[in-house]
């Protein structure tokens, strides 16, 4: 199969959108404490998970459930 191209083995004439592709995340640019990071580093090493899922899913808990944050300057 060497030197073959791939559209000459598959038909993707029939082939449909993937209908989850509103649910992909989006990539962006945060900046965060180091010592943040360094925190869900760690959790997510003992929880077994990769840090920004890990980030990802305690941001959607707080979405889901509405959280305030309370911010006092002084």
């Amino acid at each position: 199969m060497k030197g073959t191209d791939m559209r000459d083995n598959y038909d993707f004439s029939d082939s449909v959108k993937n209908p989850y592709a509103k649910k992909l995340k989006k990539q962006v640019t945060i900046r965060l404490d180091e010592d943040t990071v360094a925190y869900f580093k760690n959790l997510a090493e003992e929880k077994d998970l990769p840090y920004q899922s890990l980030i990802n899913l305690y941001l959607r808990d707080c979405a889901q459930s509405h959280k305030d944050l309370k911010i006092e300057w002084q």
